[in-house]
């Protein structure tokens, strides 16, 4: 897996990292973001939904596992948000395989829960916080 990097170093930044991030990967559509609670994935995430074009707000899917969102140009987003399973069942009762394989983008959070299942050549993302309170994403192809 080849790694590259992208730094934020504050929010009015985040806009600019993630339109080249997305550049990056023009025909990839499923993302596992990795990291600590309170790095930023929600955040990167909803910035990645603004440069595709959602109509109106995302947010977490902390309760319901899954939000859809619709871009101006009908294409459907998935998020997902992983972090209250507790058995990898429940990913199995969502119908994992009809997100992950729509060709449509799914921007996964908390992803070590159902690492198993994502498909192959998925984005691994991993967002650091550093000392100073930037973040540094690393991510590659798995």
């Amino acid at each position: 897996m080849q790694i590259q990097h992208l730094h934020i170093n504050n929010l009015q930044e985040i806009n600019s990292v993630a339109k080249a991030f997305l550049e990056i990967f023009p025909n990839k559509k499923v993302f596992a973001f990795f990291g600590e609670m309170g790095s930023g994935k929600t955040t990167f995430i909803k910035e990645l939904c603004v440069e595709l074009g959602v109509i109106g707000n995302s947010n977490s899917p902390t309760f319901a596992l899954v939000n859809e969102y619709s871009t101006k140009d009908n294409q459907i987003i998935y998020h997902f948000d992983f972090y209250r399973i507790n058995k990898i069942s429940e990913a199995y009762d969502l119908g994992y395989e009809e997100y992950f394989y729509s060709g449509n983008y799914c921007f996964i959070e908390w992803p070590e829960k159902i690492e198993e299942l994502l498909p192959e050549n998925f984005v691994k993302v991993n967002i650091r916080v550093n000392d100073d309170n930037s973040r540094t994403i690393t991510f590659g192809i798995k």
